[in-house]
């Protein structure tokens, strides 16, 4: 049994500056999207991990151009993840706190991923005209 499954293209960013839980909100707002109009959506959107994704999709279309068999226009997001990533210099820091404590945070980063198949175009469905009724009036 032969399965021609579609070929996917993949893009990652490890090490993103940036916290997974806070890439996550913008991975869930493109996934399953086509990538014209997650590109729409990542460009006018106010989250900061927008930014990185954007770069990440556009090198995941860049995967796919290489291919002549694939249409661009036709590619859709099918996988969008935010993995965790290290601590940067893998350590916690200590800011000062109150009465001489130490308080501890993480500079946490991520790690993104997009995967892009091509998916055929919709074709509209012919219309079907109404029977006239006959002589019923």
């Amino acid at each position: 049994m032969s399965t021609t499954a579609t070929p996917e293209f993949l893009a990652r960013h490890r090490y993103a500056h940036i916290t997974a839980r806070k890439a996550r909100l913008i991975a869930d707002l493109i996934r399953g999207r086509s990538v014209n109009e997650a590109l729409e959506l990542l460009e006018y959107s106010p989250k900061r991990a927008a930014s990185f994704y954007k770069k990440v999709v556009r090198s995941a279309m860049a995967n796919a151009s290489q291919d002549e068999a694939i249409n661009v226009n036709h590619l859709v997001i099918s996988d969008c993840r935010a993995d965790d990533g290290p601590m940067i210099q893998g350590r916690m820091r200590f800011r000062p706190g109150p009465q001489g404590r130490a308080m501890p945070y993480k500079k946490l980063t991520s790690h993104l991923t997009v995967v892009v198949r091509e998916v055929a175009p919709e074709t509209p469905a012919p219309k079907k005209r109404a029977k006239a009724a006959k002589g019923k009036a």
